[in-house]
Protein backbone atom coordinates (compact mmCIF):
# COMPACT_ATOMS: atom_id res chain seq x y z
CA UNK A 1 0.00 0.00 0.00
CA UNK A 2 1.46 3.63 -0.69
CA UNK A 3 2.42 5.33 1.91
CA UNK A 4 0.26 8.28 1.80
CA UNK A 5 -2.77 6.34 1.84
CA UNK A 6 -4.18 6.01 5.73
CA UNK A 7 -7.89 3.87 5.45
CA UNK A 8 -9.83 4.39 8.50
CA UNK A 9 -12.77 1.94 7.57
CA UNK A 10 -13.20 -0.34 4.54
CA UNK A 11 -16.16 -3.06 3.63
CA UNK A 12 -17.79 -3.78 0.63
CA UNK A 13 -19.57 -0.72 -0.05
CA UNK A 14 -17.57 1.58 1.13
CA UNK A 15 -13.80 3.61 1.92
CA UNK A 16 -13.29 6.40 4.19
CA UNK A 17 -9.52 7.97 4.15
CA UNK A 18 -7.50 10.57 5.44
CA UNK A 19 -6.24 13.11 2.37
CA UNK A 20 -3.08 14.49 2.97
CA UNK A 21 -2.91 17.77 2.12
CA UNK A 22 -1.07 18.91 -0.86
CA UNK A 23 -2.78 15.68 -2.53
CA UNK A 24 -5.50 15.84 -5.29
CA UNK A 25 -8.77 14.27 -4.68
CA UNK A 26 -8.90 13.81 -8.77
CA UNK A 27 -6.29 15.47 -11.11
CA UNK A 28 -5.50 15.14 -14.80
CA UNK A 29 -2.38 15.90 -14.64
CA UNK A 30 0.03 13.48 -15.92
CA UNK A 31 2.24 11.65 -13.33
CA UNK A 32 0.42 13.44 -10.28
CA UNK A 33 -0.98 11.64 -7.66
CA UNK A 34 -4.33 11.70 -6.12
CA UNK A 35 -6.83 9.84 -4.19
CA UNK A 36 -8.92 8.29 -7.00
CA UNK A 37 -5.89 6.78 -8.71
CA UNK A 38 -3.82 5.51 -5.24
CA UNK A 39 -7.39 3.68 -4.42
CA UNK A 40 -7.70 2.26 -7.71
CA UNK A 41 -4.23 0.87 -7.11
CA UNK A 42 -4.80 -0.10 -3.90
CA UNK A 43 -8.01 -2.23 -4.80
CA UNK A 44 -6.70 -3.43 -7.78
CA UNK A 45 -3.71 -4.87 -5.94
CA UNK A 46 -6.00 -6.90 -3.49
CA UNK A 47 -7.65 -8.57 -6.94
CA UNK A 48 -10.65 -6.04 -6.79
CA UNK A 49 -12.65 -4.09 -9.45
CA UNK A 50 -10.80 -0.65 -9.31
CA UNK A 51 -13.94 1.03 -9.25
CA UNK A 52 -13.67 4.11 -7.02
CA UNK A 53 -16.75 6.59 -6.80
CA UNK A 54 -16.05 10.25 -5.99
CA UNK A 55 -19.00 11.52 -4.14
CA UNK A 56 -17.39 14.89 -2.25
CA UNK A 57 -13.89 16.52 -2.89
CA UNK A 58 -11.86 18.45 -0.23
CA UNK A 59 -8.73 21.32 -1.70
CA UNK A 60 -5.56 19.71 -2.54
CA UNK A 61 -4.25 22.07 0.63
CA UNK A 62 -6.81 20.43 2.76
CA UNK A 63 -6.07 17.55 4.97
CA UNK A 64 -8.73 15.11 6.06
CA UNK A 65 -11.36 12.53 5.53
CA UNK A 66 -12.95 11.40 2.76
CA UNK A 67 -16.00 8.90 1.84
CA UNK A 68 -14.91 6.98 -1.39
CA UNK A 69 -17.43 3.99 -2.40
CA UNK A 70 -16.53 0.56 -3.96
CA UNK A 71 -19.87 0.45 -6.31
CA UNK A 72 -22.25 2.70 -8.51
CA UNK A 73 -25.31 2.08 -6.26
CA UNK A 74 -23.32 3.53 -2.95
CA UNK A 75 -22.34 5.76 -4.64
CA UNK A 76 -26.07 7.38 -5.84
CA UNK A 77 -26.88 6.83 -2.39
CA UNK A 78 -23.94 9.28 -1.05
CA UNK A 79 -24.18 11.38 -3.77
CA UNK A 80 -27.93 11.70 -2.64
CA UNK A 81 -27.22 12.42 0.69
CA UNK A 82 -24.70 15.00 -0.34
CA UNK A 83 -27.21 16.56 -2.29
CA UNK A 84 -29.89 17.02 0.44
CA UNK A 85 -27.10 17.87 2.97
CA UNK A 86 -27.99 15.32 5.21
CA UNK A 87 -23.88 14.35 5.40
CA UNK A 88 -22.13 15.85 8.58
CA UNK A 89 -19.24 17.68 7.35
CA UNK A 90 -17.22 19.15 9.79
CA UNK A 91 -13.84 20.94 10.42
CA UNK A 92 -10.88 22.88 12.62
CA UNK A 93 -9.44 26.06 11.20
CA UNK A 94 -6.95 28.23 12.46
CA UNK A 95 -6.55 31.88 12.02
CA UNK A 96 -4.72 34.62 13.27
CA UNK A 97 -7.74 36.67 14.05
CA UNK A 98 -10.31 36.27 16.93
CA UNK A 99 -13.57 36.38 16.00
CA UNK A 100 -16.08 39.08 17.02
CA UNK A 101 -18.82 36.26 18.24
CA UNK A 102 -17.61 33.10 19.64
CA UNK A 103 -20.10 31.22 17.52
CA UNK A 104 -22.26 31.87 14.74
CA UNK A 105 -23.98 31.24 11.22
CA UNK A 106 -22.16 32.92 8.23
CA UNK A 107 -24.30 33.09 4.75
CA UNK A 108 -22.75 34.43 1.70
CA UNK A 109 -23.45 34.70 -1.96
CA UNK A 110 -20.20 33.27 -4.18
CA UNK A 111 -19.47 33.44 -7.02
CA UNK A 112 -16.24 31.38 -8.32
CA UNK A 113 -14.35 32.40 -11.78
CA UNK A 114 -13.58 29.13 -12.86
CA UNK A 115 -10.58 30.22 -15.41
CA UNK A 116 -8.88 31.76 -12.25
CA UNK A 117 -9.94 29.44 -9.85
CA UNK A 118 -10.74 31.89 -7.51
CA UNK A 119 -14.43 32.11 -5.58
CA UNK A 120 -15.67 36.16 -3.73
CA UNK A 121 -18.30 36.97 -1.93
CA UNK A 122 -20.88 38.75 -3.90
CA UNK A 123 -24.52 40.63 -3.81
CA UNK A 124 -27.23 37.65 -3.82
CA UNK A 125 -28.70 39.40 -7.05
CA UNK A 126 -25.05 38.79 -9.05
CA UNK A 127 -25.59 36.22 -11.93
CA UNK A 128 -24.08 33.01 -10.85
CA UNK A 129 -24.05 33.73 -7.36
CA UNK A 130 -24.44 30.70 -5.18
CA UNK A 131 -25.69 30.60 -1.49
CA UNK A 132 -23.27 29.49 0.82
CA UNK A 133 -23.89 29.19 4.17
CA UNK A 134 -21.59 27.53 7.90
CA UNK A 135 -21.77 27.79 11.70
CA UNK A 136 -18.39 28.22 13.47
CA UNK A 137 -17.42 27.83 16.82
CA UNK A 138 -14.63 29.23 19.08
CA UNK A 139 -12.57 26.26 20.75
CA UNK A 140 -9.56 27.87 21.70
CA UNK A 141 -7.69 30.89 21.42
CA UNK A 142 -3.77 31.39 21.90
CA UNK A 143 -1.77 34.24 21.66
CA UNK A 144 -1.92 34.89 18.18
CA UNK A 145 -4.12 31.86 17.02
CA UNK A 146 -7.67 30.88 17.30
CA UNK A 147 -8.72 27.56 16.77
CA UNK A 148 -12.76 27.20 14.80
CA UNK A 149 -14.72 24.47 15.16
CA UNK A 150 -17.16 24.83 11.54
CA UNK A 151 -19.88 23.14 10.23
CA UNK A 152 -20.51 23.03 6.55
CA UNK A 153 -24.25 23.22 5.41
CA UNK A 154 -23.08 23.96 1.62
CA UNK A 155 -20.27 22.75 -0.60
CA UNK A 156 -18.85 25.97 -2.31
CA UNK A 157 -15.75 25.75 -3.66
CA UNK A 158 -12.81 27.46 -1.16
CA UNK A 159 -16.09 28.06 0.62
CA UNK A 160 -14.83 28.16 4.56
CA UNK A 161 -11.72 29.98 3.26
CA UNK A 162 -13.39 32.71 1.42
CA UNK A 163 -16.40 33.07 4.28
CA UNK A 164 -13.76 33.19 6.89
CA UNK A 165 -11.78 35.43 5.30
CA UNK A 166 -14.73 37.67 4.85
CA UNK A 167 -15.74 37.09 7.82
CA UNK A 168 -12.07 39.11 8.99
CA UNK A 169 -10.78 35.83 10.13
CA UNK A 170 -8.70 34.55 7.23
CA UNK A 171 -7.37 31.25 7.47
CA UNK A 172 -3.76 30.55 8.40
CA UNK A 173 -1.21 29.80 5.39
CA UNK A 174 -4.00 30.76 2.94
CA UNK A 175 -1.89 32.51 0.04
CA UNK A 176 -5.01 32.79 -2.22
CA UNK A 177 -7.61 34.61 0.21
CA UNK A 178 -5.51 35.21 3.44
CA UNK A 179 -2.30 36.32 4.19
CA UNK A 180 -0.17 33.49 3.93
CA UNK A 181 2.97 32.74 1.49
CA UNK A 182 2.85 30.60 -1.01
CA UNK A 183 4.15 26.51 -0.26
CA UNK A 184 2.70 27.33 3.80
CA UNK A 185 0.60 24.64 5.06
CA UNK A 186 -3.02 25.73 5.17
CA UNK A 187 -4.34 25.41 8.66
CA UNK A 188 -7.93 23.56 7.61
CA UNK A 189 -8.51 20.47 8.23
CA UNK A 190 -11.50 17.56 7.80
CA UNK A 191 -12.33 15.99 11.23
CA UNK A 192 -15.87 14.09 10.90
CA UNK A 193 -17.76 12.78 9.42
CA UNK A 194 -21.74 11.91 9.62
CA UNK A 195 -23.64 9.79 7.07
CA UNK A 196 -26.30 7.33 6.37
CA UNK A 197 -24.63 3.69 5.30
CA UNK A 198 -25.46 3.68 1.12
CA UNK A 199 -26.46 -0.11 1.95
CA UNK A 200 -26.72 -1.05 5.69
CA UNK A 201 -29.00 2.36 6.59
CA UNK A 202 -27.19 2.71 9.59
CA UNK A 203 -25.49 5.92 10.96
CA UNK A 204 -21.98 6.16 10.39
CA UNK A 205 -19.61 8.88 12.22
CA UNK A 206 -15.75 8.85 11.88
CA UNK A 207 -13.69 11.76 13.66
CA UNK A 208 -9.84 12.25 13.33
CA UNK A 209 -7.02 14.39 14.68
CA UNK A 210 -5.23 16.59 12.52
CA UNK A 211 -1.26 15.78 11.45
CA UNK A 212 -0.63 18.71 9.86
CA UNK A 213 2.36 20.89 11.73
CA UNK A 214 0.14 23.96 11.70
CA UNK A 215 -2.21 22.63 14.01
CA UNK A 216 0.44 20.95 16.52
CA UNK A 217 0.14 23.81 19.47
CA UNK A 218 -3.47 22.81 19.46
CA UNK A 219 -3.16 18.94 19.54
CA UNK A 220 -0.26 18.18 21.06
Amino acid sequence: MNKELEIIFEDKDILICRKPAGVATQTKRLGQQDMESLLKNYRAKKGEPPYIGIVHRLDQPVEGLMVFTKNQQAAANLAKQVQDRVIGKYYYAISTNEAKEKEGLLEDYLLTDKKINFTQVVDAKTNGAKKAKLEYKVLETKVDKTLFDIKLHTGRQHQIRVQMANAGCPLVGDSKYGEGKVGEQLALCSYKLEFEHPTKKIPMKFEIQPLGKVFVEFFS
